[in-house]
């Protein structure tokens, strides 16, 4: 898109990649030890009668400190590496969950599951890692600069606008068919939390590049098109965690999380190629590289 400005491949371009990937890296594993931290706290307490005994524990606090700390990591590095490269590596979670759930937290299996559930388990982290490199290795270089002009020359733009609308009827044909025609199916729900989710990624990623552009200097915060986007963002994260909380009640988390991985990744992947154009200077090979990972 003429006008937009874009970080040239080269030094600048491959430390920022590298920070944003160390970044994402560095948080999915605060949250995934945040978790196994909290959870340990609760298993510990399993006998308690009172259902809050874990607020007093240290180790439940030092979770949710930990668990902030890896979500603002999260956050920041959507600011220096593009969206298609930082949403993928929330599988860092999925195998650090694993690993830790298996060692720290001593998960056992029946004799009779071991083998097939260690060596389905084994084969997918290796798996997973392997897809990570590949999306690390090969993913797109360009980013933009997001400074407010430049968000607002996307949002204008015709390849967002036409996303946002095909989006809006798919959104509004799924929710008719789950709430007027209780088709509760698992993919009904988790495809309502992707579409919003990509609308999320999107707004995170330019709230915190302005954010981070103004702290740097280039103040960003007196554009109307901040607050337009944290708006946006505060109001998407809602709505994914409300009906998340509704497939919580039907279905099993740990088929939740599989699902919604794939497609909010895949969502994610899409919005960040259409609206920050993040696939527009790569060539064939990296892109079919991509794909594989």
């Amino acid at each position: 898109m003429a006008g937009v400005a874009y970080t040239t491949v080269g030094g600048d371009s491959y430390t920022e990649n590298l920070i944003g990937t160390l970044l994402a890296i560095f948080g999915n594993l605060l949250v995934s030890i945040a978790v196994s931290i909290q959870k340990y706290s609760h298993v510990t307490l399993a006998g308690t009668k009172d259902p809050r005994a874990f607020y007093r524990t240290k180790t439940w606090w030092c979770g949710l400190v930990l668990t902030v700390l890896g979500e603002a990591a999260n956050f920041v590095s959507y600011a220096f590496a593009p969206l298609s490269l930082i949403a993928p590596l929330n599988a860092v979670s999925v195998i650090a969950s694993s690993i830790l759930g298996f060692i720290f937290l001593r998960e056992k299996w029946k004799p009779k599951e071991f083998l097939k559930r260690y060596v389905l388990s084994f084969l997918g982290c290796i798996l997973t890692v392997a897809g990570t490199y590949l999306f690390a290795t090969f993913g797109p270089n360009y980013h933009q600069k997001l400074t407010a002009e430049n968000i607002v020359k996307q949002v204008v733009g015709w390849p967002f606008l036409l996303y946002v609308l095909l989006e809006i009827i798919t959104f509004c044909l799924l929710l008719y068919f789950y709430k007027q025609r209780s088709a509760n199916y698992l993919v009904v729900i988790l495809l309502l939390v992707a579409l919003l989710g990509s609308v999320t990624v999107i707004t995170v990623k330019a709230v915190a590049g302005m954010l981070v552009l103004s702290v740097q200097g280039t103040m960003q915060l007196n554009y109307p098109i901040f607050y337009v986007m944290f708006v946006c963002m505060v109001a998407t994260v809602v709505f994914q965690a409300t009906f998340l909380s509704q497939a919580t009640q039907l279905y099993d988390s740990s088929m939740i999380a599989c699902v919604n991985y794939i497609l909010s990744t895949s969502f994610a992947i899409v919005a960040g190629a259409i609206f920050y154009l993040e696939f527009n200077h790569e060539d064939i090979l990296h892109i079919c590289m991509f794909l594989l990972g």
